[in-house]
């Protein structure tokens, strides 16, 4: 739960290293600089699993000293340069009835408080608020499942400004919140409920909050779920805790906090944008049009990893002149899009006419002067091939 503060420390290090100044500062609700301990907590598990951690470890400290001190004890004591001779016994039942019952009573005096804890962690009814979060490569997808913001879905994918920075080589001062902001973060309730179920696309994922006390497995054809209630109302960080490929640095979890009373507005709001992206597959667009919808697509999904200038990056390929992209067959970069292609993932996950527009913007964007339009018919009729 504690290592996504060495992020804060490596970019310290980093700086002390280059000789350059990083402004590094405590990130509310994230890492904080030369963190040692377990996050603050704003869950009443994440305060039990700070209690228990400290109750541990000082029940070993003392468990480990008290072994040691005896034994150390008994060696300097009764050494043989002393005159000491060694006992010569066979067995004995008091000895063995102590060191069987003192151990067995250690182990039930941990076990009562951490069995506990685990089992309410682990109690997913009656939550007030049910998301499914899905692992993509490499994003989250949110769907709202109940509540207020039933039928809300959407991608929290990397700002794509703090990817701009990382490809720059992260000089000179970065963000505090550097590599964890995302274009859409999860909006949840103070004080409610909140069952996260999760599962994955493609790879093992792994949702977690240190904040909150929780970190679940998103796995592909299964459905785990966690569940957190927070206590305060901010804004809350983790990562993708499982090793997901070469992006997996780039999948950030960002969950915003709120009263009751934000959270029904921001819902409300989602609600508005969700109905205007329900749009006819059959609808006939203009160049014009969809081509500034997939300019806003292009942006906050595909600029991250090929620039905004389509030139890409390392093993990232070029769409400024691709030969995939200006080729007269347009179902050659709708397959692409939807089935994925090496290293880039699929994005079926879009609706039609999203795949259409920003297809449609490659396509005629930089020194792409095809001319060529993509209906949302057309991505549909690709779909499932």
């Amino acid at each position: 739960m504690k290592s996504i503060s060495t992020q804060a420390a490596a970019l310290a290090l980093a700086g002390a290293f280059a000789g350059a100044a990083h402004a590094v500062n405590d990130l509310p609700g994230g890492p904080a600089v030369r963190q040692l301990n377990l996050h603050a907590a704003a869950t009443r598990i994440a305060v039990e699993q700070a209690w228990l951690h400290w109750f541990m470890l000082i029940t070993c400290i003392v468990i480990f000293v008290l072994v040691f001190s005896v034994m150390f004890y008994s060696i300097w004591k009764h050494r043989k340069s002393v005159g000491h001779k060694p006992a010569n016994f066979h067995e004995s039942v008091t000895v063995e009835v102590i060191w069987t019952i003192i151990p067995f009573l250690i182990v039930i005096g941990m076990a009562l408080p951490a069995t506990k804890v685990l089992v309410a962690s682990k109690d997913t009814s009656n939550a007030d608020v049910t998301i499914k979060a899905t692992g993509y490569q490499w994003k989250w997808g949110y769907d709202y499942l109940n509540g207020d913001a039933q039928g809300v879905s959407f991608l929290s994918t990397l700002d794509s400004t703090h990817r701009e920075i990382s490809n720059a080589g992260a000089k000179g001062d970065v963000p505090d919140n550097y590599l964890l902001k995302v274009d859409n973060p999860l909006v949840v309730p103070v004080n409610k409920k909140v069952r996260i179920i999760t599962t994955a696309n493609d790879v093992i994922h792994a949702w977690g909050i240190p904040a909150f006390g929780v970190k679940q497995d998103a796995i592909p054809g299964f459905v785990r779920d966690t569940w957190f209630r927070s206590e305060k109302t901010g804004d809350f960080y983790g990562q993708c805790y499982e090793l997901c490929g070469k992006e997996h640095a780039y999948m950030p979890i960002h969950v915003k906090v709120v009263s009751a009373d934000e959270y029904v507005a921001w819902a409300d709001v989602e609600k508005k944008k969700m109905a205007a992206k329900l749009d006819d597959p059959n609808k006939v667009w203009t160049l014009a049009d969809i081509g500034a919808r997939g300019e806003k697509i292009y942006a906050s999904n595909c600029a991250a990893c090929h620039q905004p200038n389509g030139k890409g990056a390392g093993p990232i390929k070029a769409l400024d002149g691709s030969p995939v992209v200006q080729d007269a067959d347009k179902s050659k970069q709708i397959q692409v899009l939807l089935n994925g292609r090496g290293a880039m993932p699929s994005w079926k996950q879009l609706s039609d006419t999203d795949i259409a527009a920003v297809i449609s913007y490659t396509k005629n964007n930089w020194s792409n002067k095809t001319g060529q339009l993509v209906q949302p018919s057309e991505v549909l009729a690709q779909r499932g091939k």
